[in-house]
């Protein structure tokens, strides 16, 4: 798993993010009083000498946009054209189309106007209209839609206006008087990227403040680095229902023809959803599922064109090559999933992404197996695009309306925040002039040279018919405008031909008819023939769509019609449709459904991602189904491959840890054949949730499970002849406790000793900058995510020694470490510039003694003294190093 590495990033990627990853540290790492060092042997802080020859770096002096496309090198086949230019754009972030095919840009002119990061707060961003007024492609005309904006990061076309993000607010604005300004502005929520906090105290870095509106195919609105989404209710354009959701990313979010959404962090080049989230979050039991958040490439590393001294910590072991090139992501954003027509169906539904630190631009290929994504580089250690003009920062992209795909390029030298500025970095930016100028800013469009590009755009207001028209697009861009219209639209009269549209026999696109359906379901006109239809349609896609959608009439008086459409496709239906099936069956919430499940489950060959689908639907009931799945004789001998699934529903009942529950459970083990698939996969998952101590590392913290008496299963269990049984009991028995097993303390450890006085007050104030600045990462179940961020709730080092915890929190982490028994690959920026001692004790405290802990609180005095010590540290710390910590 590797969380973001702001401490490396060069582009803007949350504001609660920032935070949330500075506590990954709370609970990922330990940290070293400086005097440690002197102690044994040990440096504080690493040599930060240039890697790359000065004589070795070639210039990079500002290149006029013409200049600049001579430095770009492009895959085969392709071309880049210039769409705008500074003055006409400047410091753009973010953009999106209209109809019209007029430009709608995000200006953060605010954005580190000077390594200090002087005058940032001064209202100078813009949202800009470009338009094109003689079609030569090049946009020539410049419009200030709005201005006078806080670092404003991101936008979102909604009827008449637009919705647009200016920590911490979101804002709707339209122009009633037809002028081209805004003249109205609505608050729509006020909690959507945290700026300076004056409450808490709390600084807010731009590089992570939530980002990249996205109305998706289900019809909610997502963002990247962000736990929140948002679901317009009709009438007033602030009308909006918000709802939590999982963390994704850092920059820029984008999805796919079937809606699954698709995000990165700076080190990590590409993560996605293949289950919708929400599924997966209906069982409490189920920590960490596997399906959404899912790393899809494993390979990170990057080929650019020119050597890159200038990203943040360039003078580490492994972050550039010997050549002095970048050797992996460090600032991965801005992907988008190509939809377009114009590159060519090959290209449709791979993934592209941003490199600025190494100023290229990657094109991953995606592979589905039964609904399982895998991604790799399209060309073979090469990009799709590279520069050797280091300014070319490109931050984000965009599908457009003529099927092309579009550069969002900051173009500037310096792009790291002050925050995370080492001054290693500092010193690459001053001495070759990178700093300076800001404000310039160009926009690129992506072209397959052998084929035409198409450019017909709708008039401002188009007719109801002729949105429905676009539904069925070759375009992706065109599906995803018109479905997000018709909804808005509010107009119930279009059910008919939005029903028609929806069949197969009357509309040949399978793909408008998917999205036929999805505004049918934004306007509340789903019926029981429409669906009929979709689940017999002879498309997959539209069949999984149909029983997905099937789920919304469960709650109304055609539930039992709607049920039953359900069961008819319970037969040996292909991959990806049958997880849609599995999940859909676990919303019946019925035994019969139950058992229908384990059929699907045990006659098809083994995949991860049904074993989650269906663990997903069973909360509180994974005994009952474990119990009746290997009594069944289709649980034989032959299904050994489904093991995981058994581990998975074993570790769901340890987590549970009702000890009724879990004596039942060790009592089917023993009684199960001796050494069979079926025992040892029980075992093995109920010893998986035992973290296991390792050497050289911190004592895995144990929270155990009570019985009124030593179980009578466990003598049979560790007498079982197989080693490799015998060996999961050992590891799950220490986490079992009853009155008269030796070292018991009579649940003495189990009774929270509440807080008092100074300790509560500082609990209190931990709770709330907890939510703030750790919540969306490590979740407000402190569970951690996968990818993200490792868990805090019964860590090792977050309950273990404060001297370590608080020294992760004001330095950072990095490289390799072992939580809970599993690796995290850390790059975590510190703390303590952001947050004063007093803050950073608070946090801990609340860590220390939230989720059931009752560990020692942290106070300011003790973090003061540990800052004190380690004043001269300028590097995050690693795992060897913290160890030698007591």
């Amino acid at each position: 798993m590797r969380p973001h590495r702001p401490d490396v990033t060069i582009f803007p990627h949350t504001v609660t993010r920032r935070f949330s990853r500075l506590v990954v540290a709370l609970a990922a790492s330990t940290l070293i009083l400086g005097r440690c060092f002197a102690q044994n042997g040990d440096h504080p802080n690493e040599t930060q000498q240039e890697v790359v020859p000065r004589d070795k770096i070639p210039p990079a002096p500002v290149l006029s946009p013409e200049e600049e496309l001579k430095s770009l090198t492009v895959a085969p086949g392709f071309h880049v054209e210039l769409v705008a230019s500074e003055p006409l754009v400047t410091s753009p972030v973010a953009m999106q189309f209209d109809q019209q095919g007029r430009l709608w840009v995000v200006e953060m002119n605010g954005y580190m106007p000077n390594p200090e990061g002087l005058g940032e707060q001064v209202p100078n961003g813009n949202i800009v209209v470009l338009e094109d007024t003689n079609g030569d492609g090049r946009m020539d005309k410049r419009t200030v839609f709005l201005d006078h904006l806080t670092m404003p990061r991101s936008l979102m076309l909604f009827r008449d206006g637009v919705v647009f993000a200016e920590p911490p607010r979101l804002w709707f604005a339209r122009d009633t008087d037809g002028d081209g300004r805004a003249d109205e502005r609505f608050l729509v929520a006020e909690n959507y990227a945290n700026p300076d906090d004056p409450k808490l105290g709390v600084k807010a870095n731009p590089e992570h403040a939530s980002n990249s509106l996205l109305w998706a195919m289900d019809n909610w609105v997502y963002s990247a680095n962000h736990t929140l989404r948002y679901r317009w209710r009709g009438g007033s354009p602030t009308n909006w229902v918000a709802e939590e959701t999982i963390f994704r990313g850092q920059w820029g979010l984008s999805q796919d023809n079937s809606g699954r959404l698709f995000y990165n962090s700076n080190s990590d080049q590409l993560r996605g959803d293949l289950l919708p989230s929400r599924y997966l979050a209906r069982n409490p039991n189920l920590r960490q599922p596997y399906g959404a958040n899912v790393q899809l490439v494993a390979d990170q590393r990057v080929w650019p064109a020119r050597v890159n001294p200038g990203v943040n910590r360039g003078y580490q072991p492994g972050q550039l090559t010997p050549e002095g090139k970048l050797a992996t992501y460090t600032a991965a954003c801005g992907p988008v999933v190509y939809r377009g027509d114009q590159f060519g169906p090959e290209f449709v539904g791979d993934a592209f992404l941003c490199e600025p630190s190494a100023n290229m631009i990657r094109r991953n290929r995606i592979l589905n197996q039964d609904g399982i994504l895998t991604a790799t580089n399209a060309y073979d250690h090469a990009e799709f695009i590279t520069a050797t003009d280091e300014r070319f920062r490109p931050v984000n992209l965009a599908n457009g309306p003529d099927g092309t795909m579009y550069i969002v390029d900051l173009y500037r030298g310096l792009i790291q925040h002050r925050i995370y500025l080492t001054s290693y970095l500092r010193k690459q930016t001053e001495s070759r002039n990178l700093q300076a100028p800001v404000n310039l800013g160009r926009i690129w469009r992506v072209v397959r040279t052998d084929r035409p590009v198409s450019r017909h755009p709708l008039p401002a207001k188009p007719t109801p018919s002729e949105w429905v028209q676009r539904l069925s697009h070759p375009n992706g861009w065109w599906r995803d405008l018109a479905q997000q219209r018709l909804v808005e639209s509010r107009d119930v009269s279009l059910g008919p031909v939005l029903r028609d549209q929806a069949q197969a026999a009357k509309n040949p696109s399978a793909l408008g008819r998917m999205h036929a359906l999805w505004v049918l379901e934004g306007l509340g006109l789903l019926d029981l023939p429409t669906l009929q239809a979709s689940i017999d349609d002879p498309d997959s896609r539209v069949r999984t769509t149909g029983l997905r959608l099937a789920e919304t009439l469960f709650t109304g008086p055609d539930r039992d019609a709607a049920v039953n459409l359900v069961l008819k496709r319970a037969g040996f239906i292909p991959g990806e449709e049958q997880v849609q099936l599995l999940l859909t069956l676990g919303e019946i919430r019925q035994v019969f459904a139950e058992q229908i499940m384990k059929v699907l489950l045990m006659n098809q060959p083994a995949n991860r991602l049904r074993f989650e689908a269906a663990i997903s639907g069973l909360g509180g009931r994974e005994l009952e189904f474990l119990e009746s799945m290997v009594q069944d004789p289709l649980c034989s001998t032959m299904r050994d491959k489904h093991a995981p699934l058994l581990s998975g529903l074993a570790r769901c009942i340890a987590y549970e840890a009702r000890p009724d529950r879990v004596e039942h459970l060790l009592t089917l083990a023993a009684l199960l054949r001796p050494g069979d698939w079926q025992q040892l996969a029980l075992l093995e998952g109920l010893a998986s949730t035992v973290p296991q101590a390792k050497a050289n590392q911190p004592a895995p913290n144990l929270k155990p499970i009570r019985f009124e008496a030593e179980p009578k299963a466990l003598a049979n269990l560790r007498s079982l002849e197989s080693p490799e049984a015998r060996k999961s009991v050992t590891r799950f028995e220490p986490i079992l406790t009853w009155t008269g097993k030796p070292g018991d303390d009579g649940g003495k450890a189990a009774v929270i000793i509440p807080l008092s006085g100074d300790d509560a007050a500082s609990f209190n104030r931990g709770k709330e900058l907890y939510t703030v600045v750790c919540g969306a990462c490590h979740q407000p179940h402190g569970n951690g995510q996968e990818g993200l961020a490792p868990p805090l709730r019964e860590s090792e080092w977050a309950l273990g020694s404060e001297q370590r915890l608080i020294r992760i929190a004001l330095h950072g982490v990095r490289d390799d470490i072992t939580v809970k028994g599993s690796k995290y690959t850390l790059n975590m920026p510190a703390l303590g510039e952001a947050l004063t001692d007093e803050q950073i004790a608070d946090a801990l405290t609340y860590i220390r003694h939230e989720w059931g802990h009752s560990v020692s609180p942290v106070n300011a005095a003790t973090v003061k003294a540990v800052r004190a010590a380690t004043a001269k540290r300028e590097d995050s710390w690693t795992e060897p190093e913290l160890v030698r910590i007591p």
